[in-house]
């Protein structure tokens, strides 16, 4: 089963930006529907940005939409996640996962440890 490790989580100071990285193992990475999560203290842990196999197709919750970027690089098994003009409400835990292909919402199959992002006001 893939493995998942998230890294480029600290602390940023608000309007800054921060790139996340999530490396997976295997050699069926680009197979994958992959997605970012984050969890605030005390929160549910919400979807905000999904990517297909292929690089396309994404989408983006409401409350990143516009200021975050997801990427892949398959080549080198990994996905990104560019977040400029951070907010203090962006502060939370932030995972990555595969996905399931076609549940609507996606679910979740595999996870990484999580990465912590605090923004600073």
């Amino acid at each position: 089963q893939v493995q998942l490790v998230e890294s480029g989580g600290g602390l940023v100071q608000a309007g800054g930006s921060l790139r996340l990285s999530c490396a997976a193992s295997g050699r069926t990475f680009s197979t994958y529907k992959m997605g970012w999560f984050r969890q605030a203290p005390g929160k549910e842990r919400d979807l905000i940005a999904t990517i297909r196999g292929n690089g396309g197709s994404t989408y983006y919750a409401d409350s990143v939409k516009g200021r975050f970027t997801i990427s892949r690089d398959n080549a080198k098994n990994t996905v990104y996640l560019q977040m400029n003009s951070l907010k203090p409400e962006d502060t939370a835990v932030y995972y990555c996962a595969t996905l399931s292909p076609y549940s609507v919402p996606p679910q979740a199959q595999a996870w990484g440890q999580g990465t912590q992002v605090t923004v600073s006001s």
